[in-house]
C-alpha cells in the first residue's frame, strides 16, 4: 500500500466516523476530527465546529432529529492537504403544518481537510444540495404547502429548508446545489486548496 492510499482511507475513515458520532451524538469523539479553525456550512447553521455542537445540542433538546447516510467518496491528496466529495442524505423528520413529515435530501459533503502535526482534520465542510422531497409518516395525511415559501428556496432543498423554517431555523439562501455557480465557485476552491492557497 502506497503512503497516498493510507492518507486515503484515513480520510475515508473520518467521513465515516463524521456521521455515526454526531448523530449517535458522541460530541468528544465528533470534536476529535476538526481542527480548531474548522468551519461547517449547513443550511440551518454556520460556523465553527464548537459552535455547530453546540448548536446540534441545542437542536436535539428541542426535538430536532437530523440523521445522515454515506455514499461513495472521491479522495485526492496533495502533501498536507486534500478534498474529498462524499454521496450523502440527510433525512430530518419535524412536523410541518401539524403534520410529522420525513425530508430526504440527497447530495455531496465537500470536505477540505490538512494534515497539521502529523494529523489529519477537517477545516471546512460544504455539503452541496441536488435534490430533496417530502413526504408526511402517515401517508393518509393531508399535507398542504406554502407554494410562495416553498419556491423562494433553492430547488436541490427547498422541502428541507421549508421543514427547517417551521421549527424556527433562518436558512443560508445561497448553498451550492447540482449545477450553477455556487457549485462551481466550490469546485475552484477546492482546486485552490489543494494547490497550497488559503481558504
Amino acid at each position: 500500500m502506497t503512503d497516498e492510499m493510507a492518507e486515503r482511507i484515513t480520510i475515508r475513515e473520518m467521513v465515516e466516523n463524521w456521521v455515526v458520532w454526531r448523530d449517535a451524538l458522541q460530541w468528544e469523539k465528533f470534536r476529535a476530527l476538526w481542527h480548531d479553525d474548522g468551519v461547517m456550512m449547513a443550511t440551518w447553521t454556520q460556523g465553527t465546529a464548537d459552535q455547530f455542537i453546540e448548536m446540534s445540542k441545542q437542536g436535539f433538546a428541542k426535538g430536532v432529529r437530523i440523521l445522515h447516510f454515506l455514499g461513495g467518496s472521491s479522495i485526492e491528496v496533495k502533501g498536507n492537504r486534500a478534498l474529498s466529495q462524499t454521496k450523502m442524505t440527510i433525512s430530518q423528520r419535524a412536523p410541518v403544518h401539524d403534520v410529522v413529515c420525513d425530508v430526504v435530501c440527497t447530495g455531496r459533503f465537500v470536505d477540505f481537510w490538512e494534515k497539521r502535526a502529523g494529523r489529519w482534520g477537517l477545516v471546512l465542510r460544504q455539503p452541496i444540495y441536488e435534490k430533496d422531497r417530502m413526504d408526511p409518516v402517515d401517508p393518509a395525511a393531508k399535507l398542504s404547502l406554502d407554494q410562495k415559501l416553498l419556491m423562494s428556496f433553492r430547488e436541490g432543498y427547498r422541502h428541507l429548508a421549508y421543514l427547517q423554517t417551521q421549527i424556527g431555523y433562518k436558512i443560508k439562501m445561497d448553498m451550492p446545489g447540482l449545477t450553477g455557480p455556487e457549485v462551481e465557485a466550490l469546485y475552484v476552491r477546492g482546486a485552490s486548496w489543494l494547490a497550497g492557497k488559503p481558504l
